[in-house]
């Protein structure tokens, strides 16, 4: 039987170690080719692992260092700390021993740990955070936190590993890409924004122009591509905005006897609208340019979010979507290289 590891930082995230080791738990019950390399305390993993719940298929990794969740210098943080959890979850992807690695720790320290100790497929300018949103089809962002100040170049990459991701992950065939946007015209929005429409309508596949904000949740575009200061603006204000509206409808629905019994009578239907906009079914977003997979967890996660995202980081390994991305950088790497040479001739 063939298995896949997955690095577990058993420290990272608000309600961690608990919301970790169950999440883990679930997510071992729910495939069973995975493996698990759980990193954290000895008086943390040792236990789980040697647990009914870890069905002999978890390995602790004992670590004696920690990275916060308020850490005032991430960046330093990973480099110093060199047997906290989250960074010996990447080094153990470094060394091939894991495929990949999820934290909800430090969204930062997680950045930096991916790209510093997994390191970037060569030829990629800068990794993207890809999260993916649920709507009418759900749809791949990026970025949305990892590079706040852009070029267009990188505009353009995040475009190319979406597609990889889109495809792999969620079985979108040729996936379609959109740059987000102030309006849908062409010739729109910042000289970011208009340098980037250029390169990606040459050099993207699929590209569908603009889109704007309102058009996310629409399904107008499997992938769409923003710099990550934008990103995480629209990432944290849908997330806020669904929790609000839901809420709102569990406080109307409970107000009156009569609003109660509408409320009973269509309780299979919130919760069917409730799972289509969790974000939890994904449970982490990708690190998407690295050598190796890196996950990043929302601080809060509950088990079930750790347990989807250590699912989706094992999908992600056995779809290949390192090697895709890397075959696709290459073939852009050389085409551009073939376009200059054209044009220099």
């Amino acid at each position: 039987m063939n298995f896949t590891t997955i690095a577990v930082d058993a420290l990272g995230g608000d309600f961690a170690p608990s919301a970790v080791l169950d999440g883990v738990a679930l997510a071992l019950q729910r495939d069973a080719h995975l493996r698990v390399a759980l990193c954290g305390p000895a008086d943390v993993v040792e236990p789980f692992a040697a647990s009914a719940s870890a069905q002999g298929r978890v390995n602790a990794v004992v670590t004696t260092e920690e990275i916060a969740m308020d850490e005032s210098d991430p960046a330093r943080a990973v480099r110093n700390k060199k047997d906290a959890s989250m960074v010996v979850a990447a080094r153990l992807v470094k060394e091939g021993v894991a495929q990949g690695f999820i934290s909800a720790g430090s969204t930062a320290a997680c950045l930096v740990a991916g790209t510093l100790v997994v390191g970037r497929i060569r030829g990629v300018q800068r990794p993207t955070l890809a999260v993916v949103l649920p709507g009418k089809r759900p749809v791949v962002l990026a970025d949305t936190g990892a590079n706040a100040d852009c070029k267009p170049e990188y505009l353009l990459q995040f475009a190319q590993m979406g597609r990889a991701y889109s495809s792999s992950i969620l079985g979108v065939e040729n996936p379609s890409v959109a740059l987000l946007n102030i309006g849908s015209e062409e010739g729109k929005g910042s000289e970011l924004a208009k340098e980037a429409q250029i390169l990606m309508r040459e050099q993207t596949a699929n590209f569908i122009g603009n889109v704007e904000g309102r058009d996310i949740l629409e399904g107008k575009a499997d992938v769409i591509v923003t710099d990550g200061f934008t990103g995480n603006v629209v990432l944290k204000t849908l997330e806020g905005s669904l929790s609000f509206l839901l809420g709102k409808l569990k406080s109307i629905f409970m107000s009156t006897p009569i609003t109660k019994l509408a409320a009973l009578t269509l309780k299979g239907k919130f919760r069917e609208l409730k799972l289509e906009l969790d974000p939890e079914q994904y449970g982490a977003a990708p690190l998407l340019g690295t050598k190796g997979l890196c996950l990043v967890a929302h601080g809060s996660s509950s088990p079930e979010a750790i347990a989807n995202g250590i699912l989706v980081g094992a999908k992600a390994v056995r779809n290949d979507v390192i090697e895709k991305i890397t075959i696709a950088i290459q073939q852009h790497s050389i085409a551009a290289s073939t376009q200059t040479k054209e044009q220099a001739e």
